[in-house]
Order: structure tokens, then C-alpha cells, then sequence
């Protein structure tokens, strides 16, 4: 059985102070990342012709010259398929809700919609109104009635599946994402309700729906604890059963003492879950205590949380372990390897990584698995109450969940100002080197960066219309890289003088 957390980081695997305005602002304007805050590091390293053009480029976009920077930008990072090498890319058109701004195909297409629907026709309804969001994605009446068009007579896609594309094109239109809420809390997907009205709302504070939205992340917030606690409940009941058998059969009480126990930790809820397991590794892992590497990860945590959309107290630390691998613990508790540094190139791919983790924690996927009747039995052989938390199960995150941290991380990173592809692109690098050391292997085992993901993706920041041409973070993240090389290689010589010492010892 492996330690619990090597065992939490098989669940998982941008960064600046925001402002209220942070996505509405011009694209002129461009945000500090939060790297670029933090005193550099004294040691540095030599880099590359590109990562000097990246470099360069993330000064003029940090000077607010953020159509220089594209350029530079582009002349280091490869397009994706199907994506203009020119700058001068297609844009998302803006919002439009006056049908007399449509073209005149738009204008038939929402016509024949209305007539449709007066008549009840789906096909009448469905097929001009597809046509319609695909030609003009801008025209939120459009969206929200072919949603609910989809929601009525049942097409080929789901109303959710509708909003979320429309909301990830229009991340700011309200009327949307509150369709896109009451949606996901019909499928009763109130954390994940709740975590995209907390976003809007922090991320718009000066909206006049903000407080509109808060209320909404609340009450969804209110309707996942409740589900949690009946789930909780039944199964402490359904474990004090198997327990009170397993007495009358073995004569030992230790197994309904343990499953109700069990269930005691989980309903105090995810902080104190992850609290005690946290401690539990802080005391059992090396730790990095240098200042210049702690304050940088530490920072650009703090920011990153910021904009996650859900309140915990978070922290973060560095572990002294040369493997590329960060997992986050219940209630927001973040523990990222050295080498996560070591084997990154930029601070948007850092950050890239700590994104996903942080919406694996945001989005309970851990605590709502160990809530499941299934796992609750065998979580009680593995936290012996009154010790420390040693052991856990084993758990896999499924195909959604990878998918959803992916697409919350990374409205993280562009809601921070850095290159949308962050995570992109440390899953590419990783795919080329895979096999070039321990490092690769221990990531892949944990993370597969598989070319279906790496596609996605793409198709994800390509549809979205997220920019892959912001902050990169080069030249404070190759600083502390180099102070990262140098804690690593001290460890080592203390760790080989260790072993010759052992060997020298008489036996």
C-alpha cells in the first residue's frame, strides 16, 4: 500500500492578483501575472533563442503592447491544426441580441424557428435554429432558445451540452450562464452550479447580477452539502449494519465502530478530511523551505484559488522530490514536487498543472468518491482513528472528471492573463519525453497525457476562443528553476553520503 499521498495523486493530473474587470477589460490592457509581482530569484539559467523571444514577448505584453507580444508570441509557438499562423486570427464576434443585426440567412434561420415553435414542430424548431448558433454564436436568444428547443424534443445533443459551448464562447453573458445553472442543477450538478456562479460573480464584482449570483452559488452550494450529508448518513447506517452482523457472526464490534467513525470524518466534511491527511504528510514528506521557491508556488496558488470559484483554505507546498507530480488533498490542501518546477518551462505551465489539481479539489471529486457506499467499507481499513492517516484506497478519476478539471483549470489560467494552453502544452512535452527518465514514468502513471486529451484540448481553447498567446512566465520561472536544480542536487549528495554512511557501518 502506498503512502495516501502517492495514493491521491492517482485522483488528479494563471497567475495574477485579478481585478473585478479581469475579463471584460480590452484586450489592450493587458494583467499582471502574479509571477511577474514576486522578487526573482539571484540564481538564473541560460535560455534558449525561443524562450529568449518568449521572454521578450512577455515583457511587451506585461508593458500593455499586447499586439507586439502576439507576434513574438507566434513566431516561437507552433498553431494548432486548423488554426491562421497569421495574427490576425478570426475573433469571436461580440454578443448580439437584436435579430435585425443578423445576416440575412440569420434573419430565415430565426424566422422559421419562431414559426416552429408557434406550430410545434420539432424539426421545424431544431434544424433552422442549429444552423443558426453554428452560423451565429453571438446571438444569445438564439442559444438559450435552442437549448431549450433540445430540452423539449430531445435532439441529438442535451441543453447542457448546448449552454456550456455557448457559455464557454461568452463566459460574461448572464442570461446564459444562468441557463446553464438551472441546467446543471436539473441534472443535480450543484457543485459544479455553484462553482460557475461564484466565478461570475468574483470575476464581475461590479456586474449589477453579481449579488445575483452569489445567492445562486450559495444555494446550489447548499444543495450538494445536503446530498453529500443524506449520502454520508445512509451509508454510516447501512456500515453500523454490516458491523452489527459481522458481531453477532465474529463477536468483534471494531467493524461498526469503524464504519460509523468513518462516516463521523466525512460529515465533518472536506477541510477536516483534508486537514488530517495534510498534516500527515507535512510531517512524513521532505519539504522545500527555501523562501525564494516556496513564495513563488505559494503565490501562484493563492491567485489561481482566487478565481477556482469556491472558498477553502488553501495551502501550498513544495515537496522535495526531483518527480514531475502535484496532487490536491480535500478542502484545497496542494502539494506540488519539486520537479513539477524542474520539468516545466513556463510559469503557464506550472500554472497548468496546479489549475487542474485545484479543480479536482474545487470540484470534490476525491471527497464525493470516498462517499460512495462502495468505497466507504474499505476507507475504514485504512484510517485507524486516533493514528496518523498512513493508507488509503486507492481511487481513479474517470474520463469526466479529468475532463472537467481540464476545462475549470484552464478558464483558471485564461482568467488569469497566461496562455490558455499552459496545460496543453506541458502534456505535448511530457508526451515527447516520455521515457526520458523516472520523472516521465511516475507522471504517465498517474496522468496519462494520451493524444485523445492532448486533442481535446486543443479543440476546447480552439472553440472557446481562449488566447494562446498571453503570458508565458519564461524568465522568473527559468530563475527559479535553476534555485529548484540546485536544492535537487544538494538533496541527492545528502542522500548518496547517507547511503555510503549505512555501508560503512559494521554489520
Amino acid at each position: 500500500m502506498k503512502p495516501i499521498w502517492q495514493n491521491l495523486i492517482a485522483l488528479s493530473l494563471v497567475v495574477l492578483q485579478p481585478t473585478p474587470q479581469i475579463l471584460a477589460e480590452p484586450a489592450a490592457t493587458a494583467p499582471a501575472p502574479a509571477g511577474a509581482a514576486t522578487q526573482p530569484a539571484p540564481e538564473t539559467e541560460a535560455l534558449s533563442e525561443a524562450q529568449q523571444k518568449l521572454a521578450e514577448a512577455d515583457k511587451l505584453y506585461l508593458a500593455g503592447d499586447v499586439a507586439a507580444a502576439e507576434k513574438l508570441y507566434r513566431q516561437v509557438k507552433p498553431p494548432f491544426p486548423q488554426e491562421s499562423p497569421q495574427a490576425e486570427t478570426d475573433k469571436l464576434p461580440e454578443p448580439l441580441t437584436d435579430p435585425e443585426q443578423l445576416s440575412p440567412a440569420g434573419k430565415v434561420y430565426w424566422r422559421e424557428a419562431q414559426v416552429g415553435w408557434e406550430m410545434g414542430l420539432a424539426t421545424r424548431i431544431l434544424i433552422p435554429l442549429k444552423m443558426l448558433v453554428e452560423r451565429h454564436p453571438e446571438f444569445i436568444p438564439g442559444q438559450l432558445l435552442y437549448a431549450r428547443a433540445v430540452e423539449q424534443y430531445n435532439g441529438e445533443e442535451t441543453a447542457l451540452s448546448v449552454l456550456e459551448r455557448a457559455t464557454a464562447m461568452y463566459p460574461n453573458q448572464p442570461d446564459l450562464l444562468k441557463a446553464r445553472i438551472e441546467q446543471l442543477g436539473n441534472s443535480e450538478q450543484w457543485l459544479e452550479a455553484s462553482v460557475a456562479a461564484r466565478q461570475f460573480a468574483l470575476l464581475n464584482s461590479e456586474h449589477p447580477q453579481a449579488a445575483e449570483f452569489t445567492q445562486l452559488a450559495d444555494k446550489n452550494l447548499e444543495h450538494f452539502r445536503s446530498q453529500l450529508r443524506k449520502k454520508i448518513t445512509g451509508n454510516a447506517i447501512a456500515g453500523g449494519i454490516t458491523g452489527i452482523l459481522g458481531l453477532v457472526i465474529t463477536g468483534s464490534p471494531l467493524g461498526a465502530f469503524s464504519a460509523v467513525q468513518t462516516a463521523a470524518l466525512l460529515m465533518q466534511g472536506e477541510t477536516a478530511l483534508g486537514e488530517r491527511v495534510a498534516s500527515s504528510a507535512k510531517r512524513q514528506l521532505k519539504l522545500v523551505e527555501d523562501q525564494a521557491v516556496t513564495s513563488y508556488v505559494k503565490d501562484l496558488g493563492e491567485k489561481l484559488a482566487f478565481l477556482s470559484g469556491r472558498k477553502f483554505e488553501y495551502e501550498f507546498y513544495v515537496v522535495l522530490d526531483e518527480d514531475l507530480n502535484a496532487f490536491a488533498l480535500p478542502g484545497g490542501k496542494v502539494f506540488v514536487n519539486a520537479g513539477a518546477i524542474l520539468h516545466t518551462d513556463s510559469e503557464a505551465e506550472l500554472a497548468g498543472l496546479l489549475s487542474h489539481e485545484l479543480a479536482h479539489a474545487v470540484l470534490s471529486h476525491a471527497f464525493q468518491q470516498l462517499t460512495e457506499g462502495s468505497l466507504l467499507a474499505n476507507l475504514t481499513q485504512y484510517i485507524p482513528f486516533g493514528g496518523p492517516l498512513t493508507d488509503l484506497v486507492m481511487l481513479d478519476y474517470s474520463r469526466d472528471q479529468e475532463r472537467q478539471a481540464d476545462i475549470l483549470g484552464t478558464r483558471m489560467l485564461v482568467a488569469g492573463g497566461y496562455a490558455a494552453d499552459g496545460l496543453h502544452n506541458l502534456m505535448v512535452a511530457l508526451r515527447e519525453q516520455k521515457g526520458g527518465g523516472n520523472s516521465f514514468e511516475s507522471f504517465f502513471s498517474t496522468h496519462p497525457a494520451t493524444n485523445e486529451r492532448i486533442s481535446y484540448l486543443q479543440k476546447l481553447i480552439q472553440r472557446s476562443g481562449y488566447n494562446r498567446y498571453a503570458y508565458e512566465g519564461i524568465s522568473k520561472h527559468a530563475q527559479v528553476r535553476a534555485r529548484v536544480k540546485q536544492l535537487l542536487a544538494e538533496h541527492k549528495k545528502d542522500k548518496d553520503k547517507d547511503k555510503d554512511d549505512e555501508s560503512e557501518q559494521p554489520q
